[in-house]
């Protein structure tokens, strides 16, 4: 077969892999290479700076993160997929807003999206075996040494947003993102060019001052980080500016003037469960561990883990200005309560002390 030939072929197999991906519900495809050399040397940077925090598994591999071809020896193509998964009719801002309910990031009100993503690409990966035969490929969602952002960015699904999340012109920023490595040469597509242009509301809003320069994230300070990550301790300074954000924040998608665009989730297992979207702190706060496990099978919350859980919620405990009812809480939990979270309560009931003193201190007649 000429070369031609065989690149009709290769673009017609694309044509098809966007079909058929389509069919089990992405809702973009795109296709790049394995050049990420300039994404590499700023995860480099960034690392450098110490701004990866304690993930240190965004380095321990070293270049496979960014050289896909010594990760799975053989690829020379990577299939990049997004998935919407904005649940319907939400209002993130009214949350966010109220000081007793309980704000979790949008992505984690429903069940976890990487078993439902890989089951999605293997299926994929099986109709192009069933089309032309066996080939090398791999599979991955938001697991092992993988620039998902970058990949997505140079196979045209979006551009990297001042926030470092992939924004599209047609569906905002609230998507999922998953890949096929491959060894098939495919016809490749055209990044996205940028267009955050001078709006800089995501930086703006952030409570913490995480977005310390366009396209640059200081993930210490990002309370995504804070309260998914982070192991310890939350740096005092920082807690008062969490608010009611008990996993995750979603401040700078939030305000991203192109979410105007986003889609709803077609998705029924990406819509809210066990009423995490509108759950009240000290609702969430009295589950014991057993409640936490069972009600929090399937989602990507388990992952904290119970102490965490009951960590992130006494900060925003702290933080409610609540009355007699939410100091009786901590209290109740203080007693058996681990070292992590003995420290978070007793901090929440000075916060509360506190507010309530001054309450009491502007009231008229007192002095």
């Amino acid at each position: 077969m000429s070369s031609s030939a065989q690149q009709s072929d290769y673009r017609y197999l694309a044509g098809q892999i966007r079909r058929w991906a389509r069919e089990l519900g992405f809702q973009q495809t795109g296709i790049t290479d394995t050049n990420l050399e300039l994404a590499g040397e700023r995860l480099r940077r960034w690392v450098a700076l110490g701004r990866h925090g304690d993930m240190d598994y965004m380095w321990k591999h070293g270049s496979k993160r960014h050289r896909p071809e010594e990760l799975v020896p053989g690829t020379v193509s990577v299939i990049s997929v997004r998935m919407d998964y904005l649940p319907p009719e939400d209002d993130p801002e009214t949350i966010a807003a109220d000081p007793a309910a309980a704000f979790i990031s949008r992505y984690a009100l429903g069940r976890d999206y990487h078993k439902l993503m890989r089951k999605r690409l293997q299926k994929l990966a099986g109709r192009i075996s069933e089309a032309i035969g066996a080939f090398g490929y791999r599979v991955f969602v938001d697991s092992a040494p993988v620039l998902e952002k970058p990949l997505a960015v140079k196979a045209g699904l979006g551009w990297m947003g001042k926030h470092t999340c992939v924004i599209n012109r047609e569906a905002g920023s609230w998507f999922f993102l998953g890949e096929l490595y491959t060894d098939l040469p495919l016809p490749l597509d055209q990044p996205e060019r940028e267009h955050c242009g001078r709006c800089s509301r995501c930086m703006d809003i952030c409570p913490t001052q995480a977005i310390v320069a366009p396209y640059e994230l200081d993930a210490r300070l990002c309370i995504s980080w804070l309260t998914i990550e982070l192991q310890g301790s939350i740096p005092e300074y920082l807690r008062p500016l969490m608010g009611n954000r008990i996993y995750g924040c979603d401040d700078c998608m939030r305000v991203c003037p192109w979410n105007r665009f986003a889609t709803p989730t077609p998705e029924a297992d990406f819509l809210p469960r066990q009423g995490l979207d509108k759950a009240t702190l000290l609702e969430l706060f009295r589950w014991n561990e057993e409640s936490f496990l069972k009600k929090t099978e399937g989602s990507p919350i388990r992952r904290i883990g119970h102490q965490r859980w009951l960590r992130n919620i006494a900060v925003a405990l702290g933080n409610s200005k609540g009355g007699r009812e939410t100091m009786q809480a901590l209290q109740d939990r203080l007693t058996g309560a681990s070292d992590l979270v003995a420290e978070h309560i007793r901090w929440a009931v000075q916060e509360l002390e506190l507010s309530d003193s001054g309450r009491h201190r502007r009231r008229p007649g007192n002095g």
